[in-house]
């Protein structure tokens, strides 16, 4: 009987990540899409109020991300693992399990978002002008969340089944969807910020119907309905590999809370004032998670190349796709760093209706400090990457807590007291680059250690 060979064993590497990594690339940017879009039509037809009151909301989405990635890359991770070692009933009940945590997450996002809806928009940096809108366009997003859970979990699961695509059509199926209805529900119905939320979640539902819907067509993984019987031990297994993907999106909302106060707080020592700085602060963000989608699809990409040579001892593999994956990573930071540098002007213009010169002129201040050190910025996520698919997720954590938790938060809070915004602007390639410094020496030791073992 002829032996069917894993083309992750044999298939040149490029292709490889060619493969796996621009399918989830654009996957995720879609699905920022989302928030970018609302963010524009918002802009265009309600104001810098209504931009603000969809960047406090914005930290919700962050953490549905998170709880997604937590389970779906850790799922994901095991299951190339699994396939590697050939363990198929290892590989069928981690997945059974993965649906389960998935639902459990999504039911108990809309219940305890809107039990404590306004103390949490109040704790993402909320105005009193701001919080009225904010809550419109909240409390509609969240029955909309659970369906993105699904998303970007199945965007890692499907991955590592071998059909990057089919998630991407899913996602840009929905933002079809929700940029047709955007101008329809804000322009013609006047809903406001409502409208760019309802549209929104009916993106997500279709997304993640279709996403579901996969699930009979798994090539390397049986579904069974005993699978989701909720084991301890195959869960804390999915979630030890998920806790790197997960920190790096809490600590993101914990920056973007951390940074909203600031900019609530200081702005008003300012002539922007607390609105606009909270509404460019917001607008940037937008587009630099379009810029860091980019590096978690090819870090995501190299996830079932590395675990399965790892699990199949070919540590050559592995090291070649970390070195490929690297010098992309390298490339985009490069090219995204130059536009935050000559085009930032450009680009705040796209979510106002008309000139509005304070908005423009704090919109390229905070783009020329916040993006100072963006070029090193792709090395320590596929570092992050690289030990979370080789099954340590300790030295993963380590360099995903360090760039926001211990340098980026506590710079921008010491450094704001001293030099208000521009204190907190200027820690963000502070910590940039200490966390480049991390990366490079744990990857260093770790590529050392096997050339001492002879296994490189």
């Amino acid at each position: 009987m002829e032996v069917k060979v894993n083309p992750l064993a044999t298939e040149s590497i490029p292709k490889l990540l060619l493969k796996f990594s621009v399918p989830t690339t654009l996957t995720l940017m879609v699905n920022y899409l989302y928030n970018i879009v609302d963010q524009i039509f918002v802009g265009q037809g309600v104001g810098i109020t209504g931009i603000a009151a969809t960047n406090i909301s914005f930290p919700f989405s962050i953490v549905c991300t998170a709880l997604a990635l937590l389970i779906g890359d850790g799922c994901a991770a095991r299951i190339s693992l699994y396939l590697g070692r050939k363990e198929q009933q290892k590989a069928d009940k981690c997945f059974g399990n993965a649906f389960l945590l998935l639902i459990l997450c999504g039911l108990s996002i809309v219940l305890l978002g809107n039990l404590f809806l306004k103390e949490l928009l109040l704790l993402c940096g909320a105005t009193e002008t701001i919080l009225p809108s904010a809550l419109q366009y909240t409390r509609i997003i969240l029955f909309g969340l659970p369906f993105m859970i699904f998303n970007v979990a199945f965007t890692a699961i499907i991955r590592s089944d071998g059909n990057p695509k089919y998630t991407m059509k899913a996602m840009m199926i929905g933002a079809v969807i929700n940029i047709i209805l955007d101008p329809i529900f804000i322009f013609y119905f006047h809903m406001g910020v409502q409208g760019a939320a309802i549209a929104t979640i009916l993106g997500q539902i279709v997304s993640g119907i279709i996403c579901i819907y996969y699930i009979p067509r798994f090539q390397n993984i049986t579904f069974q309905k005993e699978n989701m019987a909720f084991d301890l031990h195959t869960s804390v297994k999915i979630l030890s590999l998920g806790i790197p993907s997960f920190i790096t999106q809490i600590a993101t909302a914990c920056t973007q809370i951390a940074m909203n106060n600031i900019m609530r707080y200081y702005g008003t020592d300012t002539i922007y004032g607390s609105d606009i700085a909270l509404s460019c602060y917001g607008t940037m963000m937008k587009v630099y998670q379009i810029a860091h989608a980019m590096f978690v699809g090819v870090s995501s990409g190299t996830q079932p190349i590395n675990g399965f040579n790892y699990g199949a001892k070919q540590y050559k593999r592995v090291k070649q796709t970390y070195c490929t994956a690297v010098i992309i990573a390298l490339v985009i930071s490069i090219i995204w760093w130059f536009i935050y540098q000559f085009f930032p002007a450009q680009i705040a213009a796209l979510f106002v209706s008309n000139e509005q010169e304070y908005y423009i002129s704090f919109a390229v201040h905070c783009y020329h400090f916040y993006m100072m050190a963006f070029f090193i910025y792709g090395i320590p996520t596929v570092t992050s990457s690289f030990f979370q698919a080789i099954g340590k997720p300790a030295k993963a954590l380590i360099i995903s807590v360090c760039r926001q938790i211990l340098f980026l938060i506590p710079l921008s809070i010491i450094l704001s007291s001293k030099y208000g915004i521009n204190g907190a602007l200027i820690s963000a390639p502070i910590a940039d680059i200490l966390a480049f410094l991390l990366a490079i020496t744990l990857i260093l030791y770790e590529l050392n250690s096997w050339k001492k073992k002879e296994l490189i």
